[in-house]
This record gives C-alpha cells, structure tokens and sequence, in this order.
C-alpha cells in the first residue's frame, strides 16, 4: 500500500494495522530509499522472562532483539535467518545472541553479574564488552547459502555496530535508530532502519555507493531525527511514524508485515535428532546417572531430559 504527501495530513490507521510486535516495511522511491520500523512489547518480554536480568542486561537484550527484527524482515525468504553475536573474551557480557526467523525472536545473553554490579546503572557497551566483536550470520533458504560480516563492538550501542556492518560488509548507507523503555518488570523497545539502495532492493555490487549521496544525505537527515520517546510511543503507529518523518516526499510506500513472536525452537523431538547424530560412545560419555541426557536451553530456560 501507500499514500501519497498530497494529502493534507496522515491517513486514518485502523487500530490493528501496527502496535507491538510488528514490522512495517516502507520505501521512498524518488529517493532510493528503504526501511523498516518495528515496535516491540509482549513478545519481547517473554523472551526477557526466561532469565533474572539485571536492567542494564535487559536494555541490551531488548536493543539486540529489536535490531534482529530489523535487520532479519529485510529477509525475502520466509525460511531464512539472521542470526547475530555479540563475544568477548573478558568483558562483563561475554556472549550475546539472538535470533530471527520467520517472524521468530529469541535471544540470550550470558554476563558476570559480580562484574556487572561494579559498573552502575547505565554501564556503555564499552565497560559491558571491551575488545569485543559483532557477527551478523545470513542463512538463505531458497540458496542454502550462508555469509557473515564481523565488525568490532566501537560505538556507544549496538545499533552503531550494526549501522558500521552495513558500511563494511555490505556497502550499504544505513541509519538505526533504537529506543527502550523499562517500567518495572515490563519493557518497550522500538527501532528505526532506513537505507539507501540506487540499484533497488536486488543484490548487487554496492561499491560505488556514496555515503554522501545528496539523496541519502536528505533520507539520513529526516530519519535521524527521530526521537527516542516516538520509537517507544504505543500511541504512535508506526505508518504515523514514518509520516511525521518523510510527509514531504512524493510517495511513502508502506507494508505491515508478519506479527512478531517469541520463537524459542527447543523441543525434545529436536533434541533427540541433534542427539542421534551423535555416536553410541559420545551419548554414552553425555548420560547423567539415570541414564538422560540434560539439555539445558538457554534461550527458554527449559532442560530436557533426554532418554536416547
């Protein structure tokens, strides 16, 4: 669908179009430009449910699942993944990972919490993770193929590190915007991603991409001043979003996508196929006294007994 910037103000939303848990694909096409804008609220607190996070732990699991919506809707095949890790060898985080898929979320982080409690507050990405590095995993279903870029953890946010990928790996201009919020046990995140393709969406070979294309430059200015509280905002929808930001351009071209879900893929059937793959010895060695095999998810917090 789409509206045009002749009209005098933004067109009526029906109620269920957006709020949480959805994704809104939209392009500006006299401009070259993409994006998407997502909002996350149930689905994203029962990822964060499945541990006892700290706050800062939580902002940064709720900032990474956002930018896997992101990033992972910009998929074409329903059956790819994106998957993303953030590692380091000595910071207070030393694993971070999510994963999208299908309109899927799931994710988990694994920090020192002695560590963490000397930090305060509102600790940066540098104190949480130093030297650390960031690895974006593409697995495309229709190709079988898989590619990855690894870019380090510089910047004060993960969508830095992620905005950094696009630049280096991809050649892409890309601009990422994320806000969260956290009330008690109850959390809010949303996030803004809007890119600059002159060849369109197909992939191609982006080396001449200028980041100071007079038409990204425009695109960039307006998608960078979205505030923090509009991205978090379960009054604003997201197409009201994107017209506050773009109302002036000729054409916004907008689509609502797939709900968005907790998508914890664990279950004994699983389980039992990785285990198979496994020799008679090695299951043998993974038995505990009574004979299971404990699988222990860390994305649900659930262990399996596993009788095999």
């Amino acid at each position: 669908m789409g509206f045009r910037a002749a009209v005098s103000q933004a067109p009526a939303i029906p109620d269920d179009e957006t709020g949480f848990d959805r994704v809104l694909a939209f392009t500006i096409p006299d401009r070259d430009a993409r994006g998407r804008a997502v909002r996350l609220g149930p689905a994203l607190n029962e990822v964060l449910s499945a541990h006892d996070y700290p706050p800062a732990i939580r902002n940064l699991l709720a900032e990474a699942l956002v930018l896997a919506a992101l990033i992972g809707s910009l998929l074409k095949d329903d059956d790819s993944q994106l998957t993303m890790q953030a590692q380091t060898q000595a910071g207070v985080v030393d694993l971070l990972v999510c994963d999208y898929r299908r309109g899927e979320l799931r994710g988990y982080v694994r920090h020192d919490a002695d560590k963490l409690a000397m930090l305060g507050a509102n600790p940066s990405l540098y104190a949480l993770f130093g030297q650390g590095y960031l690895a974006i995993t593409f697995d495309l279903a229709t190709t079988g193929q898989r590619y990855q870029g690894i870019v380090p953890l510089e910047g004060d946010s993960l969508a830095d590190a992620c905005e950094h990928y696009f630049a280096q790996s991809e050649q892409v201009p890309t601009l990422i915007r994320v806000g969260v919020r956290s009330v008690g046990d109850s959390c809010i995140a949303g996030g803004l991603l809007v890119q600059h393709l002159p060849d369109g969406e197909e992939a191609r070979e982006r080396l001449h991409v200028s980041m100071d294309h007079p038409e990204w430059e425009h695109v960039s200015v307006l998608a960078g001043s979205t505030r923090h509280d509009e991205l978090i905002d379960p009054d604003l929808s997201l197409e009201a979003l994107v017209w506050r930001l773009f109302h002036d351009e000729a054409e916004i071209r907008v689509e609502p996508l797939a709900p968005l879900r907790r998508g914890c893929r664990c279950t004994e059937e699983h389980y039992i196929s990785v285990l198979s793959r496994f020799s008679e010895e090695d299951r043998t060695e993974m038995r505990d006294d009574d004979g299971r095999i404990v699988v222990d998810c860390a994305f649900c917090s659930r262990l399996f007994h596993i009788a095999l």
